[in-house]
């Protein structure tokens, strides 16, 4: 397997302490981050492994030989297959037009997002190692999402997030919460596929706890919302993965500045700049 488009002589990480952020670089690396993917999705949660994907404890589809993969390396673990503790897929849009497409078109019809202006970046398979699941990795994985951005003059983030289940009447408060309070501007919506699209407007407005919807979304989601991310119309079943998918747009002018700040010089830190 290949990796995605290679632009650096020597890829230099954001470290603290035995941890590291930054691009994979080889196979082997690429193949401990399906490693991960596979033991958060596939063993801890409830997705459903094809048989090959079951023999070889990875999570692989068509598009990891064209994504850039993001990933955190704990050096203090020896074991190969198990040094990558967080990951997260990234595919910009020049690369996407000449290699797989986008893994959220399987989806979302995303024709006007990507008529916006300037470079888009879809961000998948986010995914974090139990044991690190604190502040510090996933800010870590953000500064190096930021350095990303910033090299290649991003403007719009995108990309599938997933409530767990898939049953949206068992999800109808977080769905219409989104629904009403954080739709992205008809200009860059993406929208569900008709065949696929599953309404998230199930509770009116009037009758919505507003608290309850917001305290129900995933720490992922959350967390677009916060740097002003917006979500597209219409969910999405997703039965290999049990879960119930929404798409997220974040538009890079609306990070606050003190949000960038908090991430800190990463691009000169991951070598990018």
């Amino acid at each position: 397997m290949a990796t995605a488009e290679v632009i650096f002589d020597e890829v230099v990480g954001i470290h603290v302490g035995s941890l590291e952020v930054r691009l994979a670089q080889n196979d082997a690396e690429i193949d401990a981050a399906q490693a991960l993917r596979y033991r958060i999705f596939f063993e801890e949660g409830a997705a459903v492994a094809s048989p090959d994907m079951a023999a070889r404890r990875r999570d692989i589809d068509r598009f990891d030989s064209s994504f850039d993969h993001l990933i955190v390396i704990d050096h203090a673990i020896p074991e190969p297959d198990q040094c990558v503790v967080g990951t997260y897929r990234l595919n910009r849009a020049s690369i996407a037009a000449r290699t797989g497409g986008f893994y959220s078109a399987g989806e979302y019809d995303i024709r006007r997002l990507l008529r916006a202006k300037g470079e888009v970046l879809e961000l998948g398979r986010s995914c974090v190692d139990p044991d690190y699941r604190t502040g510090s990795t996933m800010a870590l994985l953000w500064r190096g999402i930021s350095a990303y951005v910033d090299y290649y003059d991003i403007t719009c983030l995108f990309g599938c997030a997933s409530l767990p289940g898939t049953d949206p009447e068992r999800l109808a408060q977080p769905l219409s919460y989104l629904h009403h309070f954080h739709l992205a501007p008809a200009a860059i919506r993406p929208r569900a596929l008709p065949a696929l699209y599953v309404p998230m407007n199930r509770i009116a407005r009037e009758a919505l706890d507003v608290r309850a919807g917001r305290e129900a979304l995933p720490p992922l989601i959350k967390g677009y919302l916060r740097v002003g991310g917006f979500i597209g119309d219409g969910a999405v079943i997703d039965q290999q993965f049990q879960t119930t998918d929404v798409c997220v747009v974040v538009r890079v002018e609306t990070i606050t500045a003190k949000y960038r700040q908090h991430l800190g010089d990463g691009g000169r830190m991951l070598g990018l700049v």
